[in-house]
């Protein structure tokens, strides 16, 4: 026994509401899918900032003419960790009552000598600068204005070592 047109295209008309109702939990499942177990990207730029920031200073500590300069390279390290660790935070949004994904790095020693801290300094903003640089081309568009601006800071920063 068939069944008349009409009655088909009633089945066929449901199975496709019931295909439009499924869509926004399909849609939900797969943006669950596709998120990554691996690290964020900005972890490693965080982390050197706040290295920086301990490094900068104990020298600040240590070399009397250079602390003026290495708190301001100190406290400018330290708010590129600030919002790198928000965006990352963000991202994947952690217990307040956890640890920060970024730690806090080992205390630092200061270099002996006031020249070798300055390329100490040198050298760890050129790094940063360049760390954050080589990863901008490869994120999104909000992410990499943020990691463009903490590469600026880095390559200011060491004009202003000199």
């Amino acid at each position: 026994m068939e069944l008349p047109r009409a009655s088909l295209s009633v089945f066929e008309r449901r199975r496709v509401l019931r295909l439009f109702a499924a869509a926004p939990a399909v849609a939900v499942l797969a943006a669950c899918g596709t998120e990554s177990d691996e690290p964020d990207q900005l972890l490693p730029l965080a982390t050197a900032a706040k290295a920086d920031a301990a490094l900068a200073n104990a020298i600040a500590r240590t070399h009397s003419g250079m602390s003026e300069t290495a708190r301001e390279l100190a406290a400018a390290r330290t708010a590129h960790a600030t919002a790198l660790q928000r965006e990352i935070d963000r991202v994947a949004p952690r217990d307040p009552e956890d640890p920060p994904s970024v730690p806090d790095p080992a205390p630092k020693k200061a270099p002996s000598t006031a020249g070798a801290a300055a390329d100490a300094l040198r050298t760890a903003m050129r790094q940063g600068q360049q760390q954050a640089a080589n990863l901008v081309p490869g994120l999104p568009g909000h992410r990499a204005g943020l990691v463009a601006s903490v590469s600026a800071g880095c390559a200011s920063l060491q004009e202003v070592l000199g």
